[in-house]
């Protein structure tokens, strides 16, 4: 597995502007079009781009730092699916204004707007799931609605028996050259043909079915891995699996918005889970053995005697692994001492009889029995 770092040629407390000016030099060393279509310049050119995609970026920086490659994958904020078109449209989109730079490359800047105007648009879809999914991770099988290739014209978006014809304006080519003479040289721009929009062909009759689209929307069933440990600010993106661009141009992605859904049993801190447990007075006096629910089952707990109502009891090991499943939090019991408000007559006896015989209560509460409940829960977090 690649280093960014490395392949940047950077120090790993380069700032951005040091990455950026470092990205520059090694893309315009490897681009393609200096490189006689070099299929190794080729590939470095898409990782060194891929690298400066994420060092840029303050947030994929700071997970890569963690995480590794590997993390970002998890979060749906990586490269999986980085291609060569994308490394030349994040080229030319932060160098791609500079004066001339067509002409450096030629006719690339082009020939990628003419690929990516016809690209499909991104679809967002949002996915529930439930905390015992979150501890385990799943993969999940969705129907999503997304434009398909017309089956009548297969993608083409001219009528059935008829075909695209080329451009008269542009020869085909889909681009327009323009030359500026100064006094300080020759500059050639290269611009998308006006009339085709930098497709290069014109339909003169389109299929009735699509109207000249090339596609039609259907649903489709995606498979949907989901790591464990995610959250609600996570989502997920799927290279290549959105709809399909007009008239067979690339698909575009499928963005998966995740939403955790609430559990009732349990409140959610990070990795750690929260649980409270009524228990009767005597209980809390004498001790107890008591089963809990946990994300995956019941566990068994041990209430000390002489508990008092709010203090936190630890399960180590019983809460939500983190991203990616590395370490796993804790599940928290809160205990409630519960008073109940329906006594029989032989309870009243008895607590009668108790009341005569127990010790009174203390002037005041100590101040570890005293503190509120998040002040226990940060206690418990700490191992104070």
């Amino acid at each position: 597995m690649a280093d960014y770092y490395r392949l940047l040629d950077v120090d790993r407390s380069a700032d951005t502007e040091e990455i950026k000016k470092a990205y520059r030099k090694l893309a315009l060393k490897y681009h393609p079009d200096r490189n006689q279509g070099s299929k190794e310049a080729e590939e470095r050119f898409k990782e060194v781009t891929e690298a400066y995609e994420v060092l840029r970026d303050a947030e994929k920086r700071a997970v890569y730092d963690r995480y590794g490659e590997q993390g970002l994958k998890g979060r749906g904020a990586g490269p999986a699916g980085f291609d060569f078109g994308d490394a030349i449209e994040v080229f030319m989109r932060d160098f791609g204004g500079f004066q001339g730079l067509e002409d450096l490359f030629g006719m690339r800047g082009a020939r990628t707007h003419r690929s990516t105007s016809r690209k499909g648009q991104t679809v967002r879809i949002r996915l529930a799931l439930t905390l015992a999914e979150v501890a385990t991770g799943v993969t999940k099988t969705v129907r999503v609605a997304l434009l398909d290739e017309c089956e009548d014209c297969e993608g083409s978006g001219a009528k059935p028996g008829t075909a695209p014809t080329p451009c008269t304006t542009c020869g085909g080519s889909g681009e327009e050259r323009h030359v500026q003479r100064s006094v300080f040289g020759q500059f050639v721009s290269v611009q998308p043909c006006s009339r085709c929009g930098g497709e290069g062909r014109v339909i003169a009759s389109p299929c009735p079915k699509c109207s000249g689209e090339g596609r039609i929307r259907h649903e489709r069933e995606v498979d949907v891995e989901i790591p464990a440990g995610v959250t609600s600010e996570n989502f997920l993106t799927l290279r290549g699996q959105g709809s399909v661009g007009p008239r067979s141009g690339p698909r575009g992605d499928l963005i998966v918005l995740l939403d955790v859904q609430e559990d009732e049993r349990f409140v959610r801190d990070g990795s750690d889970l929260l649980h409270e447990l009524p228990i009767t007075f005597s209980q809390a006096a004498l001790g107890a053995e008591l089963d809990v629910p946990t994300i995956e089952g019941t566990a068994r707990v041990t209430v000390p005697a002489g508990v008092q109502s709010g203090e936190v009891l630890r399960l180590r090991g019983l809460g939500l692994p983190d991203l990616n499943g590395a370490v796993r939090g804790d599940q928290l019991v809160r205990v409630l001492v519960w008073t109940p408000d329906d006594l029989s007559a032989e309870q009243e006896r008895l607590l009668e009889e108790l009341r005569e015989i127990e010790s009174a209560a203390p002037d005041r509460i100590s101040r570890r029995q005293h503190k509120g409940f998040w002040s226990k829960v940060k206690e418990a977090f700490t191992g104070g």
